[in-house]
């Protein structure tokens, strides 16, 4: 049984990354759609930018989120994370990046509404988020198991 279970861990741990790199991915090419959304000079450009953000949000962004959520943690059941301190930071700054891929949908709402309330110069420095949250993400689950 415990060889069935030690298995099971590897393969919830593949499924776990790819479905992060799909979910990162998409965090880094929303903002820039919007960009260049917001950049559109036509309302036909506009219109099509509308489409390729909800495809994006819709066939990757989501589900590949819900998959993060779902497999994180089924592998945090099956070591038993909870009692571990990196685990407890990891968690928060997961639940930071679900809350901006939220904040970022909303957006889009706004955006295709024609009521960004943001600036392109804003917009750049948002796409840089997820950069930050990987890294300090990785960090703490790598490096972070060393210290708490």
């Amino acid at each position: 049984m415990q060889e069935v279970l030690s298995l099971l861990y590897y393969w919830l741990k593949v499924g776990h990354l790819v479905f992060v790199i799909f979910w990162m991915a998409g965090l880094f090419m929303l903002p820039r759609f919007y960009i260049y959304h917001m950049e559109a000079t036509s309302e036909e450009e506009r219109a099509r930018w509308v489409e390729r953000e909800a495809r994006l949000r819709r066939i990757i962004m989501t589900p590949s989120m819900v998959l993060v959520w779902v497999l994180g943690l089924a592998l945090a059941f099956s070591i038993d994370a909870w009692s571990m301190g990196w685990f407890h930071l990891k968690l928060l700054l997961v639940f930071g990046l679900s809350g901006y891929h939220g904040w970022m949908v909303a957006l889009g709402r706004k955006i295709a509404a024609g009521d960004a309330g943001i600036s392109n110069k804003q917009m750049r420095l948002l796409n840089e988020v997820p950069g930050i949250a990987a890294i300090l993400i990785v960090t703490t689950v790598v490096v972070g198991r060393l210290y708490f």
